[in-house]
């Protein structure tokens, strides 16, 4: 894989997520032959400034047959159409989550996946965290024992000012459990390797009057198939002055010790990822995540995959976390504005 080139182009650019994408992938020595956006032209030139790569004038140049990987942050609901274009031309393509925001998308999903033409990616990245790599090691080695809770905060700033238009409608956007919880269903299964056996969740709307299928803040209780029970939450309540955009934590229960982890720093010790623990062998620390840096790349993963090689993220779990959030929002008990001026 080393040596192996896969020249990259991005197709539509509607979310800044896929700048970690345009970045690793050129850091780890593969071109970028161009962006194109036909809808939204200002972050697509943004990137193009940062990265010094073309803003293309047409979609055709990403279908030559040189070009070997497409990326997209498109509007959540216009990803799945990319998807299967990348599949019609040979390409294969990282998409940002969530890659698909209904069942009947989800099926789409499932069929490219069952012919196997092309591999697809989804930009998972809260797996590639030093510190959640350290969690992983920590659990796979015994040193917290069985697993009992994890529970997951997860809340963001809204900045609705600058938000574009199509994130506070539920069918381009998909909501908020889909949107957001997409990572936490996610790492559930990754840092326990158990599956989800049971799930019930709940959405409410607080705000944003103007926009009425938006949900602000949602939960989501999951039973896993190993006995460990996980708690998470999302919002889009943190606050303007809040030192980070999301103060992002992570709690785990084990029958020999505790970890938590404040991905987003704090400003009372410092802001940058925080994992603390205590066992019943060892006393309250903090943990160091020392992860080798290959292992931190959620692209580097993908081309490990594209080359025949194990990855760490595969189909398997890219459709088990979109079914299970598909499956939560169409489930969810909802409580809106409505019902609030009621209480």
């Amino acid at each position: 894989m080393e040596n192996e080139k896969y020249p990259f182009g991005i197709l539509e650019c509607r979310h800044g997520h896929i700048a970690m994408f345009i970045e690793e992938m050129m850091a780890l020595g593969h071109p970028c032959v161009g962006i194109w956006e036909p809808e939204q032209p200002q972050l697509a030139k943004t990137l193009s400034s940062k990265f010094g790569v073309p803003l293309l004038e047409e979609e055709a140049p990403l279908w030559e047959s040189a070009v070997r990987v497409i990326g997209t942050s498109a509007v959540n609901n216009r990803k799945i159409g990319i998807i299967e274009r990348c599949e019609q031309h040979g390409k294969h393509v990282m998409a940002d989550k969530p890659a698909v925001t209904d069942r009947a998308q989800l099926k789409r999903l499932e069929a490219i996946v069952r012919r196997g033409r092309i591999q697809v990616g989804m930009l998972l990245t809260e797996r590639f965290r030093p510190s959640i790599l350290k969690l992983k090691s920590e659990i796979d080695e015994g040193r917290l024992g069985r697993i009992a809770s994890i529970t997951m905060r997860k809340p963001h700033r809204l900045a609705p000012k600058t938000r574009e238009a199509w994130h506070f409608h539920k069918e381009q956007n998909g909501g908020i459990i889909i949107d957001l919880f997409i990572h936490d269903v996610d790492l559930v299964r990754y840092l326990t390797g158990q599956d989800i056996a049971s799930q019930h969740s709940v959405m409410t709307k607080l705000g944003q009057p103007e926009h009425p299928d938006f949900y602000d803040a949602a939960g989501m209780q999951l039973l896993l198939s190993g006995g460990t029970m996980a708690q998470l939450y999302a919002d889009w309540h943190t606050p303007d002055q809040s030192w980070t955009w999301g103060d992002l934590r992570i709690f785990v229960t084990g029958t020999e010790g505790t970890a938590e982890l404040r991905l987003n720093g704090d400003p009372a010790v410092v802001k940058e990822e925080l994992y603390f623990q205590v066992t019943n062998g060892a006393p309250f620390a903090r943990v160091e995540p020392d992860v080798p840096a290959q292992q931190a790349s959620i692209t580097g993963d993908f081309l490990r995959r594209l080359a025949g090689g194990q990855s760490a993220l595969t189909h398997y779990d890219l459709l088990a976390a979109s079914e299970a959030v598909i499956k939560a929002d169409e489930q969810a008990e909802l409580f809106g504005l409505e019902q609030s001026h009621k209480s």
